[in-house]
């Protein structure tokens, strides 16, 4: 059983940074595409950034463009999103998720681990 844990939430004012990171417990997982995904309140969780098993390939939601940045480092098993020129509406639970392909992919119902989340609050 694939195990991820996000770290790096906090609380951060509007136009501050922040990277989150995403361990993954096996070694395996370096074979695999990963996303991150958030969650507002009373919102649906949606898409916000995925990325090929070796990096090289990368999708953003419109939202995040130009501002976050999705990067893995496999002999870590680590995924990283840097977050930067935070906006209020940013603020949300970010959950790290991996597929069981190595192709990126935007549809939730593609990844199949996902991690305990972490809280992103962006202050105005």
């Amino acid at each position: 059983q694939v195990q991820l844990v996000e770290s790096g939430g906090g609380l951060v004012q509007a136009g501050g940074s922040l990277r989150l990171s995403c361990a993954a417990s096996e070694r395996t997982f370096r074979n695999h595409a990963m996303g991150w995904f958030r969650q507002a309140p009373g919102k649906e969780r949606e898409f916000v950034a995925t990325i090929s098993w070796g990096g090289g390939v990368t999708y953003y939601a419109d939202s995040v463009k130009g501002r976050l940045t999705i990067t893995r480092d496999n002999a870590k098993n680590t995924v990283y999103l840097q977050m930067n020129s935070l906006k209020p509406e940013d603020t949300a639970v970010y959950y790290c998720a991996g597929t069981k392909g190595s192709a990126p992919t935007t549809r939730l119902t593609e990844y199949v681990y996902w991690g305990q989340g972490t809280q992103v609050t962006v202050s105005s």
